[in-house]
């Protein structure tokens, strides 16, 4: 018999004489001649609930059947007496696919989610990861639409790269040399130079904008900072489109724009599991996004925004000054206390930022945008980019850069340079977002962090 998905059986239309389901028991209770299964294949947030009469085949086993163990039911779907849900198997047959031992560790309803990071190849089995990972695939989907519908062109940018898009040295290194022979001749390593994992696609993604107008990348990124806090992973993956043609405002357009349809399509989830986020890890999720979604963004400049939070008398541990990089108290503060709304802060001071941002005619300010909503802080974050050659070559000799390693770069200057722009926005960060999840390491399949590289 053909196996029907949890999901579809929970929403069937009618009755079923004969349904086959597939999955793992989440809890068993006993009675004096039947049992009680709750069977979930990860499929949907709500398990579907299976009566199975003493005398029918696999009761035998029920023993067997505790938390973990993978079940085939066979039987009818007829409506369910309870509340919970409209549907329930009575089942006709019950087959052991694979049995738990008393080790199997997620016996109890209940573990802490520092307990749960040690087994990750276990933790989607539980409410909260399966919800956290089906979501992350439904977002995913929803990046993708969003630049479908706007005529972008997905381009797969290398992993292994020679460019350190940042600047910052913060790039895990790809050798095939052994780093204890002292060896550190790179023209006798398999590249014949140095290279290592990227931190951005967004210099490729550059070159291919110069030529399909609108692009994005959207893949995994790597920043070797020795960094732990709940915001940070070795690993994580970044959306970056590229736009020709197109300034700053437009920039800050598309940003807008894109949260906005990620949000519609979050808010519009009605398997379960934006619920559950809503319900057991930030009762106000629901209302901050909402807000997101219909209000208009804020743009101030980031003059204006020291400026403002100066005079505003609030305490801040970081005193803000212009010329600083703003912190997560200062982003928090304009988003949540001052505007109340999301904040598009534009035109940073040059020193701070990147090379490739092209720079203002007051010399002291680049074409920077960072996007700030409440509860977070910064969550996106692009620019203008630099399209004249001569402030480039300048912007990166400032920088201490090897201009030659970047001739490709360069070169998209001299042959037909437009005005570009583009941002980047950490996805983990945007789940973080839309699910309320405080802990990069819970939206992460296997989270890669400082000491940390477990299966």
């Amino acid at each position: 018999m053909k196996r029907t998905l949890v999901k579809y059986a929970l929403n069937a239309e009618e009755a079923m004489d004969a349904i086959c389901v597939e999955g793992w028991v989440r809890t068993r209770r006993d009675a004096k001649t039947f049992s009680f299964l709750e069977v979930n294949d990860g499929t949907s947030l709500a398990s579907i609930q299976v009566v199975m009469d003493e005398g029918v085949p696999g009761y035998e086993h029920i023993a067997q059947m505790g938390t973990g163990a993978a079940v085939r039911v066979v039987g009818e779907l007829v409506k369910s007496p309870g509340e919970r849900q409209k549907w329930e198997i009575r089942a006709s047959r019950v087959e052991i696919l694979g049995t738990v031992g008393i080790d199997y560790p997620l016996q109890k309803k209940r573990h802490s989610q520092e307990f749960l990071r040690t087994v990750p190849h276990l933790r989607p089995r539980t409410n909260l990861y399966g919800a956290i990972f089906r979501m992350r695939s439904r977002v995913a989907a929803a990046v993708h639409r969003f630049f479908c519908e706007r005529d972008f062109v997905w381009v797969h940018t290398p992993i292994i790269t020679a460019s350190d898009c940042e600047g910052a040295g913060e790039m895990f290194r790809v050798t095939t040399l052994d780093p204890l022979s002292g060896n550190e001749s790179y023209e006798n390593d398999f590249f014949g130079q140095q290279t290592g994992l990227t931190v951005s696609g967004q210099l490729e993604g550059e070159a291919f904008a110069s030529a399909l107008s609108r692009i994005y990348t959207f893949g995994p990124t790597f920043r070797a900072e020795n960094s732990n806090t709940p915001r940070h992973a070795a690993e994580f993956w970044m959306i970056e489109p590229e736009v020709a043609f197109c300034d700053l405002d437009g920039d800050m357009q598309l940003a807008e724009d894109f949260l906005k349809y990620v949000l519609d399509d979050v808010l519009s989830d009605t398997s379960g599991d934006f619920d559950f986020f809503c319900h057991f890890v930030d009762s106000s999720l629901r209302e901050r996004l909402e807000a997101v979604r219909r209000g208009a963004f804020v743009r101030c400049s980031y003059t204006d925004a020291i400026e403002l939070m100066q005079r505003s008398g609030e305490k801040f541990e970081f005193a803000p000054h212009w010329g600083m990089d703003l912190q997560t108290e200062h982003e928090r503060f304009l988003a949540e206390k001052y505007f109340k709304a999301p904040v598009i802060v534009y035109d940073y001071p040059r020193e701070i930022k990147a090379f490739y941002m092209r720079r203002n005619d007051d010399g002291r300010t680049v074409r920077a945008m960072d996007v700030l909503v409440a509860g977070v802080g910064e969550l996106m974050g692009g620019s203008q980019r630099e399209e004249r050659v001569d402030l480039l070559l300048d912007a990166m000799r400032n920088s201490g850069m090897k201009v030659d390693s970047y001739a490709h770069y360069i070169d998209l200057r001299r042959f037909g340079s437009v005005p570009h722009s583009g941002f980047g926005v950490g996805f983990e960060r945007l789940l973080m977002f839309v699910t309320g999840v405080q802990n990069i390491r819970d939206v992460l399949p296997y989270p890669r962090t400082p000491r940390n590289c477990g299966s």
